[in-house]
């Protein structure tokens, strides 16, 4: 090849501005396949990207500031500027994304996984979408539970099996080696595209999801229930009111009563084994207790005796509401303590003990009362999630709950609510979520200097981008018709009668 011209470009660095001169070579051989095909050299990559001005260095300084110390756009801005950088807010902006976009790309390499994974000898796969927005795109994470490594991320606009069976199979390819099993909530297009992306593969249901859906005509009782006892302990206000301005023991003492009460309206409990009414009915009979033993020592204080009153009455007014809730929470509890199989019994042993627990609920749900629908619903759930409950008792390593990949998710958006100062999550959650999740994942434990930015595979880090810049198009003409519906319109009818 003969250098056909000489091509200058300036890149600004952390160390400076820097000229550079590249002999751009092209073969003059008609014969040859890459006739007159230019070539630059290949020192040019491993100092900035293609049509970049800001070399690998500062993006991998800004990849570090955005995910080692969680620092904002105008946070790396100043850092920036601090070590003599000239640069914009703006371009911070788009060099995170750069970041974001090299990181992915190195991080989605066939070969780096397949050597990952080698040593490994198979792979546990967790899967899980994300939807911020209803309507919108799902961002579909497939993760190595043994390893944490995300396999796959992809934005897809529906969660039909169709579409998540090409994922499942991308994934088992991308790992190269035995899939040992998958764990999932119970989604049922979920079901579906495992069955038929991995055949013979055991595939594990979630516990918690399973719990919390079965339970959730209960919890909701239970929740009505706290309504109703909450309801009846509102005359509090007046009785805290008379002993503000109290300065002896019985004021004291009305006030700690007063505290104790409000510290109990205020807990609540989470889904599904956390009874918020019942602690709160638990926690009020042991102050109405507490009250009526001070009442016996001598405590003949009017205020006492009003609180008394008004928290034995509440109790009282909502008494019926309680042994229907506590005995279905028993249920509950116990189908959750079967399942975690905390004495390691085989799976077999844990499948029948949860079929005599069905048995013996089906067999006297009448006496859960008002209850009775709601202990047929857990029963149908669990006739549901019943085949893919004990395959953690089977498959060493497989895991019992989907909790690790939710657990991922919440701390990404936590990083992007930290980093962006929205309290929801936004678009780009989704449309950049394919690069950004695996830039955050991987940069958390390891952040990727400019040596390995410049090794990234082009090709497959350009393909992305354009993805990416597709995905926000779409996002970007939906806001424009919900600025101005009229006029987006009137745009599409003249694009379409020009191209006509």
């Amino acid at each position: 090849m003969h250098c056909q011209y000489i091509s200058r470009r300036a890149v600004v660095t952390l160390d400076g501005l820097l000229g550079l001169q590249l002999r751009v070579r092209r073969c003059v051989n008609p014969d040859c396949a890459r006739f007159h095909r230019a070539f630059r050299p290949e020192a040019e990559g491993a100092l900035a990207l293609p049509q970049q001005e800001f070399g690998l260095d500062v993006i991998a300084l800004v990849g570090r500031q955005r995910y080692g110390a969680r620092a904002s756009v105008p946070e790396i801005h100043a850092e920036l500027v601090r070590r003599g950088v000239a640069i914009s807010q703006r371009s911070v902006t788009n060099l995170l994304d750069r970041y974001d976009e090299l990181v992915a790309t190195a991080a989605g390499d066939p070969d780096r996984l397949r050597a990952r994974f080698k040593d490994q000898g198979r792979v546990i796969l967790a899967i899980d979408g994300l939807q911020p927005q209803m309507g919108h795109e799902v961002l579909w994470v497939i993760r190595d539970c043994l390893s944490g490594t995300v396999v796959l991320a992809r934005a897809l606009l529906s969660a039909t099996a169709a579409d998540l069976e090409p994922l499942l199979r991308r994934a088992a390819e991308l790992a190269g080696v035995p899939v040992a099993g998958v764990v999932s909530d119970g989604q049922l297009s979920i079901r579906t595209a495992v069955a038929r992306a991995l055949p013979g593969v055991p595939h594990q249901l979630c516990h918690f999801h399973y719990l919390r859906e079965a339970a959730r005509p209960i919890f909701e009782a239970d929740r009505h229930a706290k309504k109703e006892l909450k309801k009846r302990v509102r005359g509090i206000r007046p009785i805290e009111r008379a002993a503000e301005a109290r300065q002896d023991a019985g004021g004291d003492l009305i006030r700690g009563y007063c505290a104790a009460v409000r510290s109990a309206l205020g807990a609540d409990g989470r889904a599904p084994l956390e009874a918020a009414g019942l602690t709160l009915k638990a926690r009020l009979e042991a102050v109405s207790d507490s009250l009526q033993r001070v009442a016996a020592k001598g405590g003949n204080d009017r205020q006492v005796q009003a609180l008394s009153r008004l928290v034995g009455g509440a109790l009282s007014d909502t008494e019926h509401l309680w042994p229907d809730i506590a005995r279905a929470f028993g249920w509950v509890h116990r189908a959750a303590h079967i399942i975690k199989n905390t004495g390691a019994l085989p799976a077999p042993a844990v499948a029948r003990r949860l079929d005599g627990l069905c048995g013996a609920m089906s067999r006297h749900r009448a006496r859960a009362g008002g209850l009775c629908e709601a202990v047929g619903h857990f029963l149908k759930v669990t006739r549901s999630y019943r085949p893919g409950l004990f395959h953690c008792h089977t498959v060493a390593d497989l895991p019992g709950t989907n909790n690790a990949l939710e657990g991922l998710f919440g701390s990404y958006r936590y990083c992007q609510r930290r980093t962006t100062g929205r309290r929801a999550a936004s678009s780009a959650t989704v449309v950049s979520g394919p690069a950004r999740l695996v830039a955050w994942v991987v940069s958390r434990l390891a952040p990727l200097e400019a040596a390995d930015l410049a090794g990234v595979d082009r090709t497959r880090w350009l393909a992305l981008r354009a993805d990416i810049r597709a995905r926000r198009l779409q996002r970007t003409r939906g806001s424009r018709f919900r600025r101005d519906p009229q006029a987006y319109l009137r745009s599409l009818e003249a694009q379409y009668a020009a191209k006509k």
